[in-house]
C-alpha cells in the first residue's frame, strides 16, 4: 500500500513536470500565437514591424504563457495543501494533526530538483536563440545608414545604398571625404596647445569616431530629424554619440541600443542590421538619459516603398543644399514628422504648451 501511494505520487509529479516543462518548450516556437491571446499576454508591447520584433514579440508572448502555466500550477500544489492537508481536514479524514510527509520521498526530490534546472535551460537557451537572431550581422544590407546623436538632436547619412535602390543602377558611397579628414585630424591637438590631448594623449575635441556622409538630415529644434527608408530591405544602422550616451529607441523595433561616444574604445559594436521593416512612419526617441532635454530628443523614421526611396535619393543627389522636407515633398510623403512635433527649448514653459507649431 505505502509503495503504491509513493509511485501515485511520483506519476502525479511526473505529470506535472511534463506540463510545465511542454509549457517552457513553446518558448521556442517562433511562430504568432492567435491574436486575442496575444494581445492579454504581450503586456502593452507594440506589434513589431521587423521580423528581429516579430522573434522578440513571439519569444516574449510564449514566456509568459509558460510562465503562467507554471504559476497555475505552482498555486494548485499551495492551495491544495492548505486546504487538504490542513488539521481540519486531516481531522475529518480521520488522520493526525500532520500529513504525510514525503521528505524522503527520492523520485518525488528528483523532479522537484531537475525540473527547475531544466526550466531554466530551456529559456536560457530560447533566449540566447532569439538574442542571436536579433544581434545578427549578416544580412547583406543595401542600405548602411549613419546615426549620430548629440545634445539633444539626431543627424542620420547615408553611407551606402546600393545600385538597385539608386536611379542610375550604380552603388552609392556618400563618405564625405573632406569632413572625415577634418575628423581624422581632431584626433590629435597640437603639442604646441595649452593641454594638448589630455585623455590618454587624445584630444577632447576627437571626432574620428564619427561618420560624416554627403546626404545628411540633421534635426533642430524648430524640425524633428526625418529618416527614410526603403520598406522590405535589409539595412544597417551605424551608431555613434558625439557627447554624452544616448540611447536609439523605435518602439516597434522592440529593442534599443546605447549610443556611445568612441563606441569601440567602449566595447561598443555600433552597428546593428534590420532584415526588413514594413512601410510606415515610426517615432524614435532617445532612450537614455542625457541631460536637460532629453525627452525631447525624438525622430521619426518614414519607411516608404523601395521605388519612393530610388526617388528620395535622385533628388536628394541633385539637391545637396535642399532640405530634407522637399525631399520627402517631391516624392509624395508629408514633408515633416506626422508622428511627433518639436519642442519649444524656451524653459520658460510652465504652462505645458511647448510645442511649437510648424507654419505657424
Amino acid at each position: 500500500m505505502e509503495q503504491r501511494m509513493k509511485r501515485g505520487i511520483a506519476r502525479k509529479a511526473g505529470f506535472g513536470a511534463s506540463i510545465v516543462l511542454g509549457a517552457v518548450a513553446l518558448v521556442g516556437c517562433d511562430v504568432a500565437m492567435p491574436s486575442g491571446m496575444a494581445n492579454i499576454l504581450d503586456m502593452g508591447w507594440p506589434d513589431p514591424v521587423t521580423p528581429e520584433g516579430q522573434s522578440m514579440y513571439n519569444f516574449w508572448v510564449w514566456v509568459w504563457l509558460a510562465a503562467w502555466t507554471i504559476g497555475a500550477i505552482m498555486w494548485g500544489l499551495m492551495l491544495t495543501a492548505i486546504f487538504s492537508w490542513n488539521r481540519k481536514a486531516q481531522e475529518k479524514r480521520g488522520k493526525g494533526e500532520f500529513p504525510r510527509q514525503l521528505q524522503y520521498n527520492i523520485p518525488l526530490e528528483l523532479v522537484l530538483t531537475v525540473v527547475p534546472i531544466l526550466i531554466v535551460m530551456t529559456l536560457f537557451f530560447f533566449t540566447v536563440q532569439t538574442q542571436q537572431k536579433v544581434i545578427a550581422l549578416d544580412k547583406n544590407p543595401e542600405v548602411t545608414v549613419d546615426v549620430t546623436a548629440f545634445q539633444w538632436n539626431w543627424k542620420f547619412g547615408y553611407a551606402d545604398v546600393s545600385g538597385n535602390l539608386m536611379p542610375n543602377g550604380q552603388a552609392y558611397v556618400g563618405t564625405d571625404e573632406e569632413r572625415q579628414a577634418l575628423a581624422e585630424e581632431s584626433a590629435r591637438d597640437p603639442e604646441d596647445m595649452k593641454n594638448a590631448n589630455p585623455i590618454h594623449g587624445e584630444s577632447m575635441g576627437d571626432q574620428s569616431y564619427l561618420n560624416f556622409n554627403e546626404i545628411e538630415t540633421l534635426g533642430t529644434t524648430e524640425e524633428i530629424p526625418v529618416m527614410v527608408l526603403p520598406a522590405n530591405t535589409p539595412v544597417e544602422f551605424r551608431l555613434a554619440s558625439g557627447d554624452v550616451s544616448h540611447g536609439f529607441w523605435v518602439p516597434e523595433f522592440l529593442f534599443k541600443r546605447d549610443v556611445y561616444a568612441h563606441p569601440e574604445s567602449n566595447q561598443q559594436e555600433r552597428a546593428f542590421q534590420i532584415e526588413s521593416i514594413e512601410p510606415g512612419a515610426y517615432v524614435g526617441r532617445c532612450a537614455e538619459m542625457c541631460g536637460t532635454y532629453h525627452a525631447m530628443m525624438n525622430f521619426e523614421l518614414r519607411v516608404v516603398s523601395p521605388e519612393a526611396f530610388t526617388e528620395y535619393m535622385e533628388f536628394r543627389t541633385a539637391n545637396p543644399d535642399a532640405p530634407n522636407s522637399e525631399a520627402l515633398a517631391a516624392i509624395g510623403e508629408e514633408p515633416f514628422a506626422t508622428t511627433t512635433q518639436p519642442f519649444n527649448s524656451d524653459r520658460q514653459t510652465r504652462d505645458g504648451d511647448n510645442a511649437v507649431q510648424l507654419g505657424a
